[in-house]
C-alpha cells in the first residue's frame, strides 16, 4: 500500500485508477482481517462504487480533491451516512446515520474513500478494541497481543496497510496508544480544530454523547506527511461544534535547532516500563544531536489526575439515558462499572478543580519550553482483555494505568502526536509523544516530521508489504 499522499498524487496523475487502489485495499484486508479484525463493518460494495464514480469524474477532467483515491478507515464511534455505526454498543447494533460526521464529511469531499468501520471498545471507554458485538481487535505486530485502543482498529488497519489512513477519537489517549502500540503515527490536534458532531454533541444519542469537554477527532498514517496531509482537510469550525476554532496557520517546515524541549518520562509520578524508557531515551537524542535542541529533564509539577479523569468521563456521561440503554441490553464490563458507581456532586467539582490544575501548572510550564517530549504510553503491547501489569519496575500501578502519559493533555486540550520509536528487544513499537503549547499544532507538525526526516521508521509488522522508505 503507497502512502495517501502518494496515492492521491498518483490518482490525481491518472498513473493509477481509484478503483485499482481501493481492490488493492480490500486484498490486503482479506489477507489480514481474519486475524487482526480491524473492522468491524467492511463497505466493499460501497467504496468500489465510489472508486468508479471517481474514475468517471477523472475521465472528464474533475479533479476529485487532495486526498482523491485514498481507502480510509473510519472509527465506528464517528457517524457515517447510510452506514451501520455501533459506537460498539449491543444497544446500537443496528443503527445507520442518516448524516456523516463533520470529519467524514470533509474527508469525503476531499475525495477519500471510506473503506469501512473500525473497531472501538464501547463508546470509547476503554483503551482497548473489546466490545459485546464484535471480535477483538489484535495488534498485526503480534496477533496475541492487542494493539490499544480506543481507536484500536484504525491503528490495526494502518499498520497492516489495508488502509494508509484512518480517522480516530482521542477521549484520553484513544488515538495516540493504539498508534504506538502499532508502531503508527497518531495525532491528536488542539482541541477543536477537528469539529465534532454529531459525536459527543446530539443529546440524543446516550452514550455516544459523552466525551464532550475531553474528545478530539485526529488522524492516523504511516508517516507525518500524511497525517498533515489530512489535517489540512480535517481542520475549520463548525457551528455545531461550540469549541470549533478557526484554521490554524500552515504547517510550514523549518529547522528546530536552537528550541527549548522539556523531557518527562512520566509526568514525575508514573513509573515506565525499562523496555519503553530504553528505546524512548534513544529516540529523543534525534533532538540533540540531529535537529540541535536544547534538551532539559523537568516534570510539569501537578499531582496524578487519574482518578479524577474517572469522574470527568462520568459528570459528561448521561448516566441516565445509559442506564437504561444498559438496562435494555447487554454492556461492556468497563461501562457497567461507570453506570453502577453512586456519584456524588463532590466527586465532579473535585475533579473539576483537578483538570484546573492540570491547565494552570502546564500552561505556566510550558512557557519556557517549545515542546515536551514523554512516552506514548509506558508500556508495550499486552494480550486483549489484559487490565496490563500491576507492577512497574517494582512499583505499583493503578488498572488501565497506560493512560498516564497521554490523558494529561486531553484534560489541557493541547497538541500532542505519536511517532514510533522504535521497537523493544522482543520486537514491540514504542512511541515518542511530541506534545506543544496551546494551539500550537503546526509547531508539532513540523517537529514531528523533522524528527522522521531524521529517523524514519523502516520496518513494519511482520507479513505487511508497506516498509516505510529508508532515509536517503
Amino acid at each position: 500500500m503507497l502512502s495517501a499522499t502518494e496515492v492521491a498524487r498518483a490518482v490525481r496523475a491518472k498513473e493509477i485508477s481509484p478503483v485499482e487502489v481501493v481492490e488493492a485495499a480490500l486484498a490486503q484486508a482479506a489477507l489480514w482481517e481474519e486475524s487482526i479484525h480491524a473492522f468491524c463493518t467492511l463497505d466493499a460494495d460501497g467504496a468500489l462504487r465510489t472508486a468508479r464514480a471517481q474514475a468517471e469524474a477523472l475521465a472528464r477532467g474533475i479533479d476529485p480533491g487532495p486526498l482523491a483515491g485514498v481507502p480510509v478507515g473510519v472509527k465506528d464511534l464517528i457517524a457515517t451516512r447510510g452506514l451501520r455505526t455501533t459506537f460498539g454498543s449491543w444497544s446500537y447494533r443496528d443503527h445507520v446515520p442518516d448524516a456523516d460526521d463533520v470529519s467524514v464529511a470533509r474527508l469525503r469531499a476531499a475525495g477519500a474513500v471510506v473503506l469501512g468501520k473500525t473497531n472501538a471498545s464501547e463508546f470509547g471507554y476503554a483503551a482497548t478494541g473489546d466490545n459485546e458485538l464484535f471480535a477483538s481487535t489484535r495488534n498485526p505486530w503480534n496477533p496475541a497481543l492487542s494493539p490499544g485502543g480506543s481507536s484500536a482498529g484504525s491503528a490495526a488497519a494502518v499498520a497492516a496497510g489495508i488502509v494508509p489512513l484512518a480517522l480516530g477519537s482521542d477521549g484520553g489517549g484513544s488515538i495516540r496508544i493504539p498508534a504506538a502500540l502499532c508502531g503508527i503515527t497518531g495525532f491528536k490536534p488542539s482541541m477543536g480544530r477537528i469539529p465534532a458532531y454529531p459525536g459527543c454533541k446530539d443529546e440524543r444519542l446516550p452514550g455516544v454523547s459523552s466525551w464532550d469537554a475531553l474528545e478530539h477527532i485526529g488522524p492516523m498514517a504511516r508517516t507525518v506527511d500524511d497525517v498533515a496531509l489530512a489535517y489540512r482537510v480535517l481542520t475549520g469550525p463548525d457551528p455545531r461544534d461550540r469549541f470549533s476554532l478557526p484554521l490554524s496557520p500552515p504547517v510550514t517546515p523549518g529547522s528546530l535547532r536552537g528550541k527549548r524541549v522539556a523531557l518527562s518520562m512520566g509526568w514525575g509520578y508514573t513509573p515506565i516500563d525499562p523496555s519503553v524508557a530504553e528505546v524512548v531515551e534513544t529516540a529523543v537524542q534525534v533532538f540533540t544531536d540531529e535537529l540541535g535542541c536544547e534538551l532539559v529533564v523537568a516534570d510539569p509539577g501537578f499531582d496524578d489526575p487519574f482518578t479524577a479523569f474517572g469522574a470527568l468521563i462520568a459528570s459528561e456521561t448521561d448516566l441516565r439515558g445509559m442506564r437504561e440503554l444498559a438496562a435494555a441490553g447487554r454492556t461492556s464490563p468497563y461501562v457497567r462499572a461507570v453506570l453502577d458507581r453512586t456519584w456524588t456532586a463532590e466527586d465532579f467539582t473535585d475533579a473539576r478543580r483537578s483538570r484546573q490544575q492540570v491547565c494552570r501548572v502546564m500552561a505556566s510550564f510550558m512557557a519556557d519550553y517549545d515542546l515536551l517530549l514523554t512516552p506514548t504510553s509506558p508500556v508495550p503491547a499486552f494480550p486483549p482483555g489484559d487490565i496490563g501489569p500491576t507492577v512497574i519496575d517494582g512499583r505499583p500501578v493503578h488498572p488501565a494505568y497506560w493512560l498516564s502519559t497521554t490523558l494529561p493533555l486531553n484534560l489541557t486540550g493541547q497538541p500532542a502526536i505519536s511517532v514510533p520509536a522504535g521497537l523493544t528487544a522482543e520486537g514491540l513499537p514504542v512511541g515518542l509523544q511530541i506534545a506543544g503549547r496551546h494551539l500550537a499544532d503546526q509547531g508539532v507538525l513540523a517537529a514531528a516530521g523533522a524528527y522522521e526526516s531524521v529517523r524514519p521508521f523502516v520496518i513494519g509488522p511482520p507479513g505487511a508489504s508497506h516498509p516505510r522508505p529508508a532515509a536517503e
